[in-house]
């Protein structure tokens, strides 16, 4: 056994589904890319992304396209379509 740690992940949900996440941080496409795979291929729709449960000094709010936000062990993420730009 080498002392390579292995990365540790946390369990964030993403509209009702579990998802493995590596601690730090996840940005609002990768966030919209959990619930809509195909997110890449779609640049004219917009998504709405809100959290909650998140880390103390700002337990939720609104990720921004471009943004990211810290993961924490049982964060739930709501992703809604906003229709097109």
């Amino acid at each position: 056994m080498g002392n390579d740690k292995p990365k540790k992940t946390v369990t964030i949900v993403v509209e009702g589904t579990e998802h493995e996440w590596p601690k730090g941080d996840i940005s609002y496409a990768e966030v919209v890319t959990l619930e809509v795979p195909d997110y890449a291929q779609h640049p004219e729709i917009t998504y709405s992304v809100r959290y909650k449960r998140g880390h103390g000094n700002k337990p939720e709010g609104t990720l921004a396209p471009g943004a990211s936000v810290k993961v924490k062990e049982g964060m739930i993420f709501n992703v809604s379509e906003t229709g097109q730009s």
